[in-house]
């Protein structure tokens, strides 16, 4: 199979697949009687992150640790700048009535914590277990904050959870769905890695560029499925709490997960540029999400012209 066919069909998958174990992880978990609060606090984020947690093992099975880090590091800066920026044309995206500091100071936090152990030029065990805790403490956190009505976003994680329910289907049907979106997410993750790789060796670039930009962009799929639906249905709250979520998740969990048998390679040019950037773009986003402000179009715009000049950077710059 050629490289072109490798990573088309790899996309493909992902983002097939990507939306449909999101829809019926979420439809099983509603016939399961989970309540919609914990489906939005961590099924959806959990689904919509599933892409890059598969294709981040798929390349640390491959020995390419730089694409399991860009793809974690890229597909949190494309969230924000690509898929925000590129919703907030469509429409102006109106922020969660409560608020989201709770949440955007875990994104800051989780970001942070990331970056301080990126610095030591590797992710060890002992670190992505602590990433994990941190993840189930802020989950469980969250939670308590919700039903006792301290945290104002209770209202936003039902309709995350709503925005992605399927028809009530059997149990039966839910599971069987479920099961063949993660056996295709997995046979995506991995054509799409060996895409990856040989594109980068056949034009010459790094792994690193290729997964920061191709890799990246394509396991944000998912995520840019569902904001764009959001933004049409004025439902630009879900929006940013399906990216806030999710990025949360790519750090903690897929980090920690990543790491936590041995330890995760991250390379300098990551620790000069591409995590900076990260943050940044977690930066620029938090005013918004503290003072209540829309994200209009002429942010979203700039957002977008951001994005495209940090990807033409990686391709410009040595």
């Amino acid at each position: 199979m050629t490289t072109a066919f490798l990573i088309l069909a790899g996309l493909v998958l992902l983002f097939l697949c990507g939306d449909l174990l999101v829809r019926n992880a979420v439809a099983v978990a509603y016939r399961l009687r989970i309540s919609p609060l914990v489906i939005g606090l961590t099924v959806v984020a959990l689904g919509t992150s599933a892409p890059e947690l598969v294709v981040s093992i798929e390349a640390l099975l491959a020995g390419t640790s730089d694409i399991a880090v860009a793809n974690v590091v890229g597909s949190n800066i494309a969230n924000i700048l690509l898929i925000l920026g590129f919703a907030a044309l469509m429409r102006p995206l109106e922020t969660p009535a409560g608020g989201m500091s709770r949440d955007a100071g875990m994104l800051v936090l989780a970001s942070v914590v990331f970056g301080a152990a990126a610095t030591g030029g590797a992710v060890v065990a002992w670190e992505g277990a602590a990433m994990l805790a941190l993840l189930a403490a802020y989950l469980i956190y969250a939670y308590w904050n919700e039903t006792r009505g301290a945290g104002g976003s209770a209202s936003l994680y039902v309709r995350e959870a709503e925005e992605s329910r399927e028809d009530d289907r059997p149990l039966w049907r839910g599971l069987l769905y479920l099961a063949g979106s993660i056996t295709g997410l997995i046979v995506g993750g991995d054509l799409l890695v060996i895409g990856a790789v040989d594109l980068a060796r056949a034009a010459g670039l790094s792994e690193r560029v290729i997964g920061l930009t191709l890799v990246a962009a394509g396991t944000s799929l998912p995520e840019l499925a569902t904001c764009a639906a959001a933004a049409l249905r004025r439902h630009g709250d879900v929006a940013i709490g399906t990216v806030i979520g999710s990025n949360i998740f790519n750090i903690l969990l897929i980090v920690g997960i990543a790491s936590i048998g041995g330890h995760l390679t991250v390379a300098d040019a990551f620790i000069r540029q591409d995590l900076w950037v990260m943050l940044a773009s977690v930066l620029v986003l938090l005013p918004f999400l503290i003072r209540r402000r829309p994200l209009g179009r002429l942010p979203g715009g700039a957002f977008l012209a951001a994005y495209a000049a940090y990807v033409g950077a990686q391709f410009l710059l040595p």
